[in-house]
């Protein structure tokens, strides 16, 4: 079998980019392979697109004719973060295959293993913290762990929470006592305080305030009252 890999980011010039990914794959597809199976057929050729969903509508609709072109000798496999940015045309024409968050006990060898080789000091409030934050990526486990090791001679937990610019546990423990605790006006202005200085996004401490609550041991009431 004969491949081709291809990783989108995002250039500055999509439009040559794609022309140039373009004749990339054509000149891939339309080379003859020379090597004969057992049962007489050539070899399937396979295309594997990452980071599918970076592409632009036009460039997916040119990407659909390439693939109805050459889809009796090469075979397209498209990686995407997010379906629903596919086009409908592509997702017709592929069998979709959904892949669940990795397990701990598939990520933590792994990591175990990179830190190991790669000599890091990292303690165990710091490894559960990137594993508490991969939810279930081991690509986002790995870079995390990478950022952190080049900014830290050791990493804990602070170190992991900064790098990826997240509050830690301790500072939404804090926030939900005042939403508990302070009237509205008082906790608005402490808020204000201790999450304005410090950069962090609203839609962070949601999910992590969300993430929260549901662990308490609360009263369904309770709890969706507080949600």
């Amino acid at each position: 079998m004969r491949y081709i890999f291809l990783c989108f980011t995002y250039p500055k010039n999509q439009h040559h980019f794609f022309l140039y990914f373009r004749e990339e794959i054509i000149t891939f597809a339309q080379t003859k392979s020379l090597h004969i199976d057992k049962a007489g057929s050539t070899e399937l050729k396979f295309v594997i697109l990452d980071e599918a969903d970076a592409m632009t509508k036009d460039a997916q609709n040119a990407l659909r004719r390439v693939i109805e072109k050459y889809t009796a000798n090469v075979r397209f496999c498209i990686i995407c973060n997010y379906l629903s940015s596919i086009i409908p045309a592509i997702q017709s024409r592929c069998t979709r295959f959904r892949f669940a968050p990795l397990s701990l006990e598939h990520i933590v060898p792994k990591l175990d293993y990179v830190i190991e080789q790669e000599k890091l000091t990292v303690t165990e409030s710091g490894k559960e913290a990137l594993l508490k934050l991969s939810c279930g990526d081991m690509r986002r486990v790995l870079n995390v762990l990478q950022s952190a090791s080049m900014a830290f001679p050791k990493i804990d937990e602070t170190a992991v929470y900064q790098c990826v610019g997240q509050p830690t546990p301790k500072h939404i423990e804090k926030i939900l006592q005042i939403l508990m605790n302070d009237n509205f006006s008082s906790a608005c202005r402490k808020l204000q305080q201790n999450c304005g200085g410090e950069g962090y996004a609203l839609v962070d401490i949601i999910s992590r305030l969300h993430d929260v609550i549901f662990q308490l041991d609360l009263p369904s009431n309770v709890s969706n009252f507080v949600l």
